[in-house]
């Protein structure tokens, strides 16, 4: 009886401490969504010792065999280790088919086809991190049905600069929404067997020259703003990291010790194989010293790197640890194993065209709908004039990222099937602008790699605008693009519809939308300013540089060198020691919206923003507690409500600001988000969570994360411009 009484009163006492505790700390219990995280088949300490093992009986040729690529896009195998060549591909709208490189036969590991997705900034402008899961799923399946071991993506890089001609690869201008995105990707894409690559690290937001761009950076713009998206990615289990081919304050990215020991492995606590941009690399030291493990395609500046080493030149332990992390990697997913491929992944192709299409109906963003003008109905008997570029063939960003796909829809395709009294005319007259009921006209930009372009669309495609909307009040533009563009000139027209670049599906979406079939859900993922000298990034160039605006002159082989020079823009890595120039980050953690909003500079589109055929309205916003302590997680709950008369989809955005900051913060900051469906007329309560890293900044005095006492304003909105509701938190 007695050992009964003390159990008793045991669990009494611990009762009563444990609700003291709850009321005394009312939001420590909170949980809020567990983040994804990638399990690899083979466990790193496993892989590790098995790496191990095998680096103690390579020779020193084979070492250095190993740290250089192969065959331009492999990593070297060795059949006596159980080692096979590891194929690797280019990635952003899906798996790029290469059949050769440099005159090596690559058409055992070319795909008969590859589905073309619409590209990775319309994936972020869907704000729905699901979709980015089954995206990369799908691309990675593709991968496995060619052998492919290493997908060189997802990109990450930060939207800062509207001209940058690789935007399109990349997520928008927003840390914590690329964030959650990318450790979607990531686990997408590893749990089909296929290594993910998280590129390109770091601060490279530009491709105009790009490896003679010297990035001058600070590390708290560095850790708030540039690197947030790469850490959700090494969190989630990437596996690869690929440098970038700019400087960071003075030095190359793919053998910046600081970039890579320091920022990549101690910061963010990555171990795993760390890969060089292509001919990226000049200084076969400073890679073996800066934590690179593989320079591609083919280790052009290890030309003397064994004579350094038998000189005692450079350390041999060195080049020990860069192979261990190459082989650990190749370990982990289990390559030393079994075969990589699998080709009844073949099967399952219809199954991505399908989440490309999915991709393409929430990505699509209305930004303008004048007295309702969209959506128009398929039984509608309205006269429609086609007109403009990019209507009978499907645009895609170019460069390494490029896939062309296969039945492809095109915009004429998927209009003409939608609206019987559609005429396309290429080049319309005033007569044909005049007499149409509804005037669409297409425009866009050919983005590409290795080179930016300017913000404006050409002169051609502005005249047509500004004519077709002179001549007829119903006018409407589609914008196919991988960034944003100009528009303050022809903001007037009834309708703006971002098209982005759709994949060989997505105009089919497109069509879906114009006639009201789908509800428009996408949201911006990066403001689009009224004018470039708006940005953060204008004068990065002269205003009198000549930019790439037409790339069909680009690749026209008619033109004589003289003047494919004065176009082309990217750089050898020798020609760029005598070509650097300096893009100085002057507005620091100032980046998009934050910039617009603290330098009171209205864009043209906010962050965030896009229309739907229904209304919402956000309000009703409660806090889990007013006063929190620094370690704790706050719920916020947001009411919902559809206010209109059709189905839709918003996302609730959540801002957060500090009142009284002892550093430079911006206004607000994204963070937390949750795409909502609801019926006509439904209400729902949203609940979003807040944890300490929503209420932190980067210290330079500590170089550590650091949070102030004291107040902060919680503001919930469908976009950064449109803030519904707002409370306050106060923080001990």
């Amino acid at each position: 009886m007695k050992k009964s009484y003390k159990l008793y009163f045991s669990l009494c006492l611990l009762i009563i401490l444990s609700s003291c505790t709850e009321k005394k700390n009312p939001v420590m219990n909170i949980v809020s969504e567990s983040k994804p995280k990638f399990e690899s088949p083979i466990a790193e300490e496993t892989a590790q010792k098995r790496a191990d093992s095998i680096v103690a009986l390579m020779s020193t040729d084979e070492k250095l065999d190993l740290i250089k690529g192969h065959n331009g896009f492999f990593i070297k195998g060795f059949e006596k280790y159980g080692m096979p060549d590891i194929y690797l591909t280019d990635a952003s709208q899906g798996v790029h088919i290469r059949e050769s490189f440099l005159g090596s036969d690559l058409s055992e590991y070319a795909l008969p086809k590859s589905v073309a997705f619409p590209n990775t900034l319309c994936l972020a402008a869907t704000w729905n991190p699901k979709i980015a899961r089954t995206y990369a799923k799908s691309i990675g399946e593709e991968c496995k049905a060619a052998g492919i071991g290493v997908l060189l993506g997802p990109g990450m890089n930060i939207y800062r600069n509207s001209q940058n001609g690789r935007n399109f690869e990349y997520m928008g201008e927003d840390p914590y929404l690329a964030a959650r995105m990318v450790e979607q990707y990531i686990v997408g894409v590893q749990n089909t067997g296929v290594i993910a690559t998280l590129k390109h690290f770091v601060a490279n937001n530009t491709d105009y020259r790009r490896r003679a761009s010297n990035t001058i950076v600070d590390e708290r713009t560095l850790h708030e703003i540039y690197m947030p998206a790469f850490k959700s990615g090494v969190d989630a289990g990437a596996l690869a990291v690929m440098t970038s081919y700019n400087l960071i304050n003075g030095e190359w990215a793919g053998q910046n010790d600081f970039v890579i020991n320091y920022l990549l492995r101690e910061k963010l606590g990555f171990s795993g194989l760390v890969m060089s941009d292509w001919w990226s690399i000049n200084d076969c030291k400073a890679l073996v010293n800066s934590g690179q493990d593989l320079e591609m395609p083919g280790g052009e500046s290890m030309a003397n790197l064994k004579s350094y080493v038998e000189k005692g030149e450079v350390d041999i332990k060195k080049i020990d640890k860069m192979c261990g992390r190459i082989i650990k990697t190749l370990a982990q997913m289990g390559y030393l194993d079994g075969p990589i491929k699998d080709t009844t992944y073949l099967e399952k192709f219809e199954v991505h065209e399908q989440v490309a299409l999915k991709t393409a109906r929430e990505g699509i963003v209305l930004l303008r709908n004048e007295n309702n003008v969209l959506p128009i109905s398929k039984d509608s008997n309205k006269k429609i004039l086609l007109t403009g570029i990019y209507i009978d063939e499907v645009i895609y960003g170019g460069g390494s990222g490029e896939v062309k796909g296969y039945n492809k829809v095109t915009m004429l395709d998927a209009l003409q099937k939608v609206y019987p009294n559609l005429e396309y005319k290429p080049e319309a007259t005033e007569d044909d602008l005049k007499n149409a009921d509804v005037v669409i006209v297409s425009v866009g930009t050919w983005d590409w790699e290795g080179c930016d372009r300017r913000f404006a669309l050409t002169t051609e495609q502005e005249e047509l605008v500004q004519k077709a909307s002179t001549l007829n009040a119903n006018t409407m533009v589609v914008v196919n693009s991988g960034s944003g563009i100009r528009m303050s000139d022809w903001n007037n027209v009834k309708a703006i519809v971002y098209n982005w670049y759709p994949g060989q599906i997505g105009n089919v979406a497109l069509a879906e939308i114009l006639t009201g079939i789908t509800n428009p859900s996408g949201k911006l993922p990066m403001s689009i300013e009224k004018e470039f000298k708006d940005s953060p990034a204008y004068g990065y160039v002269s205003e009198d540089t000549a930019f790439l605006s037409d790339h069909e002159k680009y690749l026209d082989t008619s033109i004589p060198e003289s003047e494919l020079n004065r176009w082309s823009f990217d750089t050898s890595i020798d020609e760029a020691k005598d070509l650097l120039y300096n893009v100085e980050y002057k507005e620091g953690v100032l980046v998009g919206y934050r910039w617009y909003d603290t330098k009171k500079i209205a864009p043209l589109f906010p962050f965030g923003y896009g229309l739907s055929y229904t209304t919402f309205a956000l309000g009703n916003i409660k806090l889990s507690s007013n006063e929190i302590a620094k370690t704790e997680t706050l719920k916020v709950t947001v009411e919902v409500a559809n206010t209109g008369k059709v189905d839709g989809a918003t996302t609730v955005q959540l801002y957060v600001g500090e009142q009284n900051a002892t550093v430079t913060r911006p206004v607000k900051e994204l963070k937390a988000f949750q795409k909502v469906w609801l019926k006509a007329g439904e209400k729902k309560q949203v609940d979003l969570y807040l944890t300490p890293e929503s209420f932190s900044y980067w210290s330079a005095d500590t170089r550590d994360w650091e949070i102030n006492a004291g107040k902060f304003t919680v503001f919930a909105g469908q976009s950064s411009a449109n803030i519904e509701a707002e409370t306050v938190v106060t923080v001990h």
